[in-house]
């Protein structure tokens, strides 16, 4: 029987993923976690052999997290079922170590399908991913864009996306807020965000410390 964890924010992904395989004789759903931590927790006092891990699960700060999970617990696997665009996000996370990637606009019969290929030691990527990948479609290192940040900037982007205001942000790095404005305007340039909750969108699951 393949023991599943389900990692989500939401408690209704939990309960339809669920409800889905209540009557499987190879799936079983055996937990859920609504912040990383939880997860952390389940996985050192319990056994699961896939984790359904969203991205955007609070708590849940970057990608070198999903690599200190890895590490932790090598006979796990992580399949990121996320809302997140698989052709931005899957490739550096199965370099982390995810042994696959759903997005969920997917139908519900591509996640057994998942399930089951990355039970059996393989990795899963969707067809309509591996196409994109084979023409060159799908960026290689989607974490580029942050590259066009200066230190000065990713300073500040760390600070905004944790709450801080101008006057805050201005304080911790000995800067006016006037000047935290025009950083903030030139983040928001680059990033293409419109304001700071799509710049923490734009951000949930990238470590800023590589940058």
């Amino acid at each position: 029987m393949i023991r599943i964890f389900v990692a989500d924010a939401h408690p209704i992904i939990y309960k339809g993923i669920k409800a889905v395989f209540r009557n499987s004789t190879e799936i079983n759903i055996v937990g859920k976690g609504l912040h990383y931590r939880e997860l952390y927790d389940f996985l050192n006092a319990k056994k699961a052999s896939i984790v359904l891990l969203e991205l955007e699960l609070p708590g849940f700060e970057g990608i070198h997290l999903l690599k200190e999970l890895k590490e932790m617990h090598p006979k796990v696997r992580f399949l990121i079922f996320s809302s997140l665009k698989e052709e931005v996000y899957a490739i550096n996370t199965l370099k982390a170590g995810a042994s696959g990637y759903l997005c969920k606009t997917n139908p519900l019969s591509r996640l057994r399908e998942a399930i089951l290929k990355i039970s059996s030691g393989g990795v899963y990527i969707t067809s309509e991913l591996a196409e994109l990948i084979a023409f060159g479609q799908a960026d290689p290192n989607p974490l580029s864009i942050f590259d066009k940040l200066s230190q000065r900037e990713i300073q500040v982007l760390r600070l905004l996306i944790s709450g801080r205001k101008n006057i805050e942000i201005g304080l911790a790095l000995s800067i006016s807020d006037k000047t935290v404005s025009t950083y903030r305007a030139r983040i928001m340039k680059k990033l293409k965000a419109k304001n700071v909750i799509d710049l923490a969108r734009k951000t949930q699951g990238v470590d800023l410390d590589m940058f």
